[in-house]
């Protein structure tokens, strides 16, 4: 089909996921019909993926803005302050459309894509993280995609050279026809040499560098847009593949000729490749834009400028050089055997014109592409019509336990609570040689390169809570992601999200994204914790699976804190016989839904917890307090199955048991309240507004021998994979 003479039809525009009302835009914005080129421009721009069209008007109510922040929402990346003149540079993406197809390039590629964004703002990647969710572990397709992905974060993360320190996994039925891949990369950069995106300079450069284009993720923004349908399996060609190698090579090109100073802007190609990094170049300048097709690196014959201008072929860069520094920066990319071609050059028209084999094939005003894109403000359902079509059963008389240590037992070999060994030792977390807290603990931490200062990581979020109560549950993923920072000692800096949902066009899920995101507000308000970067993804549902399933909503929260002192850290493992265990927080007692609650009765019912932010604040002030003044031995947050998990989790990663002072029913055993902490430390040292409830010692926890514990909690991955313990 010729790109610039076939007849745009009703089925066409449909193809390309436009509806009636967004192509009469089109024709409005353009006061003509567009070829086919144009209307693929305009689909990739205008698609959920890109424009974020059912949540902007949503996302700017989000706290931005701190004293830390030297860059919010709108670049490749958010960027603050971490003193010594340099700032961490991070955020998260998600990848789960490409993921659930095919696995292994789906996670792999959406390693790459957020290894792109920050460095591409000029930062070197120190650390990658990661948030997975999966369906149920026996659905029959699960060891396929928990292995997929799995290999290829690590294959291309230990590939890249960066380490893997951490992440979170989840399993929900909810998730059997839409898995989830999250990943998250931070890096570090001196501040005054960070580099954005915004294209300037009339007559100036524009150069493509990296990889060729080939046909690879044609659609892959309009696909990420919609939900699966019964053809998913035929979205594959619609997968990118991904080169670590060549990422590496980039890495280091990009890094070299950024400490020149021939750069004016800088865009990695990701989503919707050569379109939105053009647009969104020459649109953050106010500027326009030329374009010569026949000048882009192809590694296919034949390839039209429709194809070259959706390709999403991975490890590609987008750059505006100042006069005359093509030469000095084409040398750096052949000495590093990448490609490197002036494929146009900035013009003063505020349009995006395409020119193939001498014709024009494109011309757009880049106003309506960027910044005219439609906005919804879809409906939500009231919370009271939401909780009525979420029919989650009240909790009712409170369960009882008949064995507390057999239930500790099941829990700690249960699906979301058993150890991440397996997954964990097949990412390299140690190149690099900065990792200085493992996979395991409440956070990661990597050292600041020659220096005695930290960066902790964290990835959060509880989906259970956030369909039952998506307010209280948007403010416990901030809150968790606070407390596990606060929890190895460091002070929380600033937020990153990938907020997972389902179909913005039912007013249910549209309740779900909007209660998140003012629970997230609030509690980003309260405790100076600012989002500075993100990803939204929506139509996270399947067909596929029968009757249409929607994941659970999952914002996922990605949070940086900084250590002063790294020698200063607290991790979770109980460390010296007879030292004193203490609770900061107060008793729990909320089972709604609870781990305990699902695994041990059987029923997803109740109320989610309730979050006092004015006490997760004090409480994590308090044990940052006592962390830096080296006054505990090891500290730990109450999460998941509640105070028993908490300490059975401290006992096995220090291989010393316990001993509590009282006996334990269900609610105070499993209750999943939230602002707590268990710390430990000498016996004689009371902390303020700490409770006692304790001792280190032995080698069980609640009756129940550490090597049973540790049997349970060790088994179940290595079980679920067929691999070696």
């Amino acid at each position: 089909m010729s790109s610039t003479t076939s007849p745009i039809t009703p089925e066409i525009v449909a193809e390309h996921g436009l509806s009636t009302e967004e192509y009469d835009r089109v024709l409005h914005a353009l006061g003509r019909e567009p070829n086919l080129t144009e209307l693929g421009i305009f689909s990739v721009m205008w698609s959920e993926h890109c424009s974020y069209k059912s949540s902007k008007i949503h996302l700017m109510k989000l706290p931005t803005t701190g004293p830390q922040v030297i860059c919010g929402p709108g670049e490749n990346a958010g960027v603050v302050d971490i003193g010594d003149g340099q700032a961490a540079i991070f955020k998260m993406e998600s990848h789960n459309h490409p993921s659930y197809i095919e696995p292994y390039q789906g996670a792999a590629t959406g390693v790459g894509g957020i290894l792109r964004d920050v460095f591409t703002m000029g930062a070197r990647p120190i650390a990658n993280m990661n948030a997975l969710r999966f369906g149920r572990p026996d659905h029959p397709r699960m060891r396929h995609l928990i292995s997929g992905v799995v290999r290829g974060i690590g294959g291309y993360g230990n590939c890249v050279g960066v380490p893997t320190v951490g992440g979170e996994v989840n399993f929900h039925p909810a998730y059997d026809g839409n898995i989830l891949v999250n990943a998250m990369t931070v890096g570090i950069a001196d501040t005054d040499k960070i580099f954005y995106s915004a294209a300037s300079g009339v007559g100036n450069s524009i150069v493509y560098v990296g990889s060729k284009t080939g046909r690879d993720g044609i659609h892959g923004a309009t696909m990420a847009s919609a939900d699966f349908g019964e053809d998913s399996d035929a979205k594959r060609p619609t997968v990118q593949v991904g080169d670590p190698f060549t990422e590496k090579l980039l890495i280091e090109a990009c890094l070299e000729l950024m400490a020149s100073d021939a750069i004016v802007a800088i865009q990695d190609m990701g989503a919707a490749g050569l379109t939105s990094s053009s647009v969104e170049m020459a649109s953050k300048g106010g500027v326009g834009l030329l374009l010569n097709m026949d000048a882009v690196p192809q590694r296919e014959s034949g390839m039209t400028a429709y194809e070259m201008m959706l390709s999403e072929s991975q490890e590609r860069m987008l750059m505006v050089l100042k006069p005359g520094r093509e030469a000095f920066a084409e040398a750096i990319f052949h000495k590093w055997e990448l490609d490197f071609a002036v494929i146009g050059e900035v013009t003063d028209t505020g349009r995006m014109v395409l020119v193939h084999h001498g014709e024009t094939v494109c011309d757009i005003p880049l106003a309506p592409l960027a910044d005219d894109a439609p906005l919804y403000d879809r409906p939500a359902a009231s919370r009271d019509d939401y909780r009525a079509w979420a029919n989650v059963a009240p909790l009712g008389d409170i369960p009882q336990s008949t064995d507390i240590g057999a239930d500790l037992i099941k829990l700690m070999g249960s699906p979301d609570i058993a150890s991440r060994r397996w997954i964990w030792e097949q990412y390299d977390h140690m190149v690099g040689a900065d990792t200085v807290q493992r996979p395991g603990g409440d956070a990661a931490v990597v050292r600041v390169h020659g220096s005695s200062r930290g960066l902790a990581i964290s990835t959060d979020c509880t989906p259970r809570y956030c369909y039952a109560d998506p307010y209280e549950g948007g403010k416990q993923a901030i809150a968790e992601c606070y407390r596990n920072l606060s929890a190895v000692g460091a002070t929380p800096l600033a937020v990153t999200n990938c907020l997972n949902f389902a179909n913005p066009q039912r007013p249910e899920i549209m309740a779900q994204l909007t209660g998140c995101l003012e629970g997230m507000g609030d509690a980003c308000r309260a405790l100076d914790f600012p989002i500075v970067s993100g990803n939204v993804s929506l139509y996270n549902e399947s067909k596929a699976t029968g009757g249409g399933s929607a994941i659970l909503p999952t914002p996922a929260i990605g949070g940086i804190g900084l250590l002063a002192d790294v020698d200063r850290m607290a991790t979770v493992a109980f460390r010296n016989e007879g030292d004193a265990i203490w609770l900061i927080g107060g008793e729990g007692t909320h089972l709604g839904q609870s781990i305990w609650l699902r695994e041990i009765a059987g029923r997803e019912a109740g109320d989610a917890p309730r979050v006092d932010l004015a006490a997760e604040r004090a409480n994590a002030d308090a044990v940052r307090a006592l962390v830096a003044a080296g006054a505990v031995t090891a500290v730990h947050d109450i999460s998941d199955g509640g105070l028993i998990v908490a300490l059975a989790e401290m006992a096995l990663a220090g291989n010393i048991g316990c001993e509590l002072t009282a006996s334990l029913d269900a609610a105070k055993a499993f209750g999943e309240d939230q602002g707590r902490y268990v710390l430990t430390g000498p016996a004689g040292s009371a902390p303020a507004h700490a409770v006692r409830i304790g001792t280190v010692g032995g080698s069980a926890v609640a009756g129940v021998p550490l090597t049973d514990l540790r049997a349970a909690h060790e088994g179940f991955f290595p079980k679920l994979m067929d691999a070696e313990l």
